[in-house]
């Protein structure tokens, strides 16, 4: 008889964990329980260390029951990600390389999104006299003609593109010791730069935002027109790329360029900085 109790006990206690087993899992509050969708997001240093992406991605997670990958490279990687077909959408600056991605027939759709200009960067001793001007192009012919250390992006971003841009307005080609190509990101340069008592060309966003951390850089020219930066967001085309996930993409697109983001885009920076670190520009917003 004691036998089969014990028996008895073994049974309902395995027929429990079965059944236990067998009870659906509950989603953890707050979450529907549907399988979130998956968006690559390729796009540019800058975006990601200034720490914009960081504030305002989760709000469009949320909203999509969305899981946003990003892939942060230069311009020109990103673009490249998007022709390649291993991104969904890609929010870059580089307005001639995305105007090309356009017309090649690698994105279906680009809508403008922000802009903040560039600045050129330089240590507090300023061997090459150049703070304070705002004429980009002479203040790099300045830099170039005292052979002061300048530390350049090297990358193939739209970091990288705006400065070869000025040289090119300076009518020089940059080379020699003095200058460095590192082939790193903003983030990176920016350090290597301020060991070394560097210039180097900085979108002013990432620039602030390692000023949060410490650095002996200081701004010596800006304002200069030619230093404008403009941020597109496209979508790669998925009558090229059949495995883009383009309805989530234009979805990613219409809530990049919405007024509600724009708006978070505009209050970026305001508490640290006392200034917006980008500037928004959709067409929602110019519309308002």
């Amino acid at each position: 008889m004691k036998h089969k109790s014990t028996l008895t006990v073994a049974f309902l206690l395995l027929l429990s964990l079965v059944l236990g087993a067998c009870q659906p899992v509950q989603a953890p509050a707050g979450e529907s329980g549907a399988a979130q969708a998956k968006l690559i997001l390729a796009t540019t240093t800058s975006t990601q260390d200034s720490g914009l992406l960081d504030v305002i991605l989760p709000d469009f997670e949320q909203q999509a029951n969305a899981d946003v990958g990003v892939v942060a490279v230069g311009t020109g990687q990103a673009l490249q990600l998007g022709t390649d077909c291993n991104a969904d959408v890609v929010l870059v600056h580089a307005r001639a390389r995305e105007d090309k991605f356009m017309a090649d027939g690698d994105g279906s759709r680009r809508e403008d999104v922000m802009f903040n200009d560039f600045v050129l960067l330089g240590p507090p001793s300023d061997p090459a006299g150049i703070a304070g001007m705002t004429d980009a192009a002479a203040a790099m012919t300045l830099v170039a003609d005292s052979q002061s250390p300048f530390i350049s992006r090297g990358d193939d971003s739209g970091t990288h593109t705006k400065e070869k841009s000025v040289w090119a307005a300076a009518g020089i080609e940059p080379a020699g010791d003095w200058y460095v190509a590192a082939g790193q990101g903003m983030g990176a340069v920016l350090t290597m730069a301020n060991e070394q008592q560097a210039y180097t060309l900085s979108d002013r966003a990432t620039y602030l935002a390692r000023t949060l951390e410490g650095t002996d850089l200081v701004i010596a020219v800006e304002g200069d027109a030619a230093l404008f930066n403009p941020y597109g967001v496209i979508v790669v085309n998925p009558e090229k790329c059949t495995n883009v996930n383009a309805d989530l993409a234009n979805q990613f697109v219409d809530w990049m360029i919405s007024v509600p983001t724009q708006e978070m885009i505009a209050a970026f920076g305001q508490d640290e900085f006392g200034q917006s670190l980008f500037t928004p520009d959709s067409q929602p917003w110019r519309n308002q």
